[in-house]
């Protein structure tokens, strides 16, 4: 099983460009899964139901979202009752939005896809640990191919969910800074694992925003609104190969340059 992974769509530029490319790339890339996380597809922060709604049209089978969830308050309807979205799996269990999901994918198969939320310089939650106990005691045996979206701030943290979750899961992939980071790899127990993906979005900016309003903001503290920056925009993510018994077999970094900029 091929699966792509793309990092946090950021506004426009990144939202517009998944939902242009996701048939593209599944053909080029020769994808059986294509999964995004677009905590950020709405004007920075959070995602709109017609934005979900394109995007899963367009061939995206499943969302993952982090600590932006509920900025579109719209959003809980589509929450509560698609199975192509899930909140982070250690939200209140009361919280709209389903822990896990299980979508079938191109080669006959499916793919199990959970998403966590880090702690560390992270909005309160509960346990990652007993939350993906939780979740993949839930999975059971219904599939094998495993991915798991872990939203964090703090590199120690992603790294140690991965290693815990190493030989459980297919892959441990990390979002939320919007930065890519260089080490992707398979644990010993046949996890493929990377910290963070980086972001889908303008990368003239800083981490998807306008420079001069978060330089301005930085050096004063005058307030402004960052606005989404709009030059150089990419999509990027990991493609993770997977065999039949859900180890990884390779993990490798995306990254796509769209010719044109979008405003």
């Amino acid at each position: 099983m091929r699966i792509l992974f793309l990092g946090d769509l950021v506004g426009k530029p990144g939202y517009t460009a998944m939902h242009q490319q996701a048939q593209i790339l599944r053909k080029e890339l020769s994808l059986d899964a294509l999964v995004v996380n677009a905590e950020n597809a709405a004007d920075g922060s959070g995602l709109t139901n017609r934005q979900f709604r394109r995007l899963i049209d367009s061939g995206i089978d499943a969302i993952t979202m982090g600590d932006h969830i509920y900025r579109q308050w719209e959003l809980a309807k589509t929450l509560r009752s698609s199975d192509k979205i899930v909140k982070p799996a250690n939200f209140p269990a009361d919280s709209p939005g389903r822990c896990w999901t299980i979508v079938p994918t191109s080669d006959g198969g499916s793919l199990a896809v959970v998403s966590l939320l880090g702690r560390v310089f992270m909005r309160p939650v509960d346990c990652p640990f007993q939350a993906i106990d939780r979740a993949l005691d839930e999975i059971g045996d219904q599939t094998q191919h495993i991915l798991v979206d872990i939203h964090a701030e703090a590199t120690s943290d992603k790294q140690v969910i991965g290693r815990y979750l190493d030989g459980r899961v297919s892959a441990v992939i990390g979002t939320h800074t919007h930065v890519p980071t260089a080490d992707g790899c398979i644990f010993p127990g046949g996890t493929a694992f990377q910290c963070d993906v980086g972001m889908s979005g303008a990368y003239e900016s800083i981490i998807g925003r306008d420079i001069e309003r978060v330089t301005l903001t930085t050096r004063t503290a005058e307030p402004t609104h960052f606005n989404v920056a709009t030059r150089d925009v990419r999509l990027c993510g990991a493609i993770v190969d997977i065999d039949s018994e859900g180890q990884a077999i390779s993990i490798e970094r995306f990254e796509k340059r769209i010719k044109k900029s979008h405003s």
